[in-house]
Order: C-alpha cells, then sequence, then structure tokens
C-alpha cells in the first residue's frame, strides 16, 4: 500500500519538474528565458573566470522581414538562430533569448580560440534559412563579445554592456567585435546602450569574420 503513495508524489514531482522546465525556456526557440540564463551565465563567470566569453547577437534587418514576408518567417528564423547559437556555444553554455530578435551565449572560450569561433558563429548565422514553404531568404546578424581578461571584471551585468556597445559598433558590418575596455564606458541604461533600438547605419551585412577592436 505504501507503493502508492510514493508513485503519485513521484509522478507529481515529475510534472512540476516539466512545468519548471517549460517556464525556463522560450517557447519558440527553446532558448533559456533571461532569468534561468542570467543566473547560468553568472555560474559559468563564477567557473570558468577570464576564459569565459559574453556574447551578444541581434538579427539584422529582422523588422525588415517580419514586414515583407510575415511573422511566420521572422519566427522560422527566430527559431533557426537559436538552434544555429545552441551549436555553435555547445551543451555546457548559457544560450538565451533576451527578447524579441535578441539573443546572448556565454560560454567557456580561451582567447587563443575566440577570433576563430566567433567569425564561425557569424558565418553560421549568416547562411540563408529555408522557410515552411520551402522558400530560401537572405539573413544576417551582428555579434559583440566581452571578456573578463580584457576588461578586468566578472561581472555580467559590465561584461554584457560593453558586448552590447562593441556590437552597435559594428552592426551591420559582417564582423563580430571582441569589446575592449572603452566599450565599457560608453552611456548606458539599465545595462544597455543608448539609443540601442535603433541604428543610423543601413547598409546590407557581408559576412567576413571577426574584428577585435
Amino acid at each position: 500500500m505504501a507503493v502508492v503513495p510514493l508513485t503519485g508524489w513521484a509522478l507529481h514531482a515529475i510534472a512540476l519538474h516539466k512545468q519548471l522546465a517549460v517556464t525556463r525556456r522560450d517557447p519558440l526557440t527553446g532558448l533559456l528565458r533571461r532569468d534561468a540564463y542570467t543566473a547560468r551565465a553568472r555560474e559559468i563567470l563564477a567557473r570558468h573566470g577570464d576564459t569565459t566569453a559574453v556574447v551578444l547577437i541581434d538579427a539584422d534587418h529582422f523588422k525588415q522581414i517580419n514586414d515583407t514576408m510575415g511573422h511566420s518567417a521572422g519566427d522560422t528564423v527566430l527559431a533557426t538562430f537559436g538552434a544555429r547559437l545552441t551549436t555553435w556555444a555547445g551543451p555546457h553554455a548559457a544560450v538565451g533569448r533576451l527578447g524579441g530578435d535578441e539573443f546572448a551565449a556565454v560560454l567557456d572560450l580561451p582567447a587563443e580560440h575566440r577570433l576563430h569561433r566567433l567569425t564561425h558563429l557569424i558565418r553560421i548565422l549568416h547562411t540563408p534559412v529555408t522557410l515552411d514553404n520551402g522558400r530560401t531568404i537572405d539573413v544576417a546578424a551582428s555579434v559583440g563579445a566581452a571578456t573578463p581578461d580584457i576588461l578586468q571584471t566578472r561581472d555580467l551585468t559590465a561584461l554584457q554592456r560593453a558586448a552590447d556597445a562593441a556590437l552597435y559598433q559594428g552592426k551591420h558590418s559582417g564582423r563580430a567585435i571582441l569589446a575592449k575596455p572603452h566599450h565599457a564606458t560608453v552611456p548606458s541604461i539599465n545595462g544597455r546602450r543608448v539609443g540601442r533600438p535603433g541604428t543610423a547605419v543601413s547598409r546590407r551585412a557581408s559576412p567576413s569574420g571577426c574584428q577585435a577592436a
């Protein structure tokens, strides 16, 4: 008789675990939501320290995709970016969707591999996306990265702010920009670059690798 309530509690615990997992994940991309991403990112920074990289990603021209091809196409692009970023970052990384077309990844990325890995990320994010109807569309993304060894901090907010500033320095350039100390001094509101929603640069991205600016 004792087995029945034990089994019931076990099933209840499994159901609660699944429910919690769902609340931690973005339903469209499967990536971590902001709070879950932040907690995991801080764990990685504490464990790996100076070999950690904080990487921010914006989908370029995303509003144009939604406006001209519909929100279903936009959703496909976001889900594809999420899958590509997850594969690139690996199973031990913190990969999150911060909102809209903004993504982040925090991972162990030693200095000797940074430029190669960031160049590879640019390449895969500029690979055309195939929609459900079989049509392919060109896509692009802007990438900024920040590391504790260069910025002399392991604070996630400070690293994200610098990565955000680096991203916008290279917006639509087709290059990943690695933040330097001056990027950490860019004025911000709630940890994001002032004027972040817009940019004066509108030329199309052409993938050409990574730049340590």
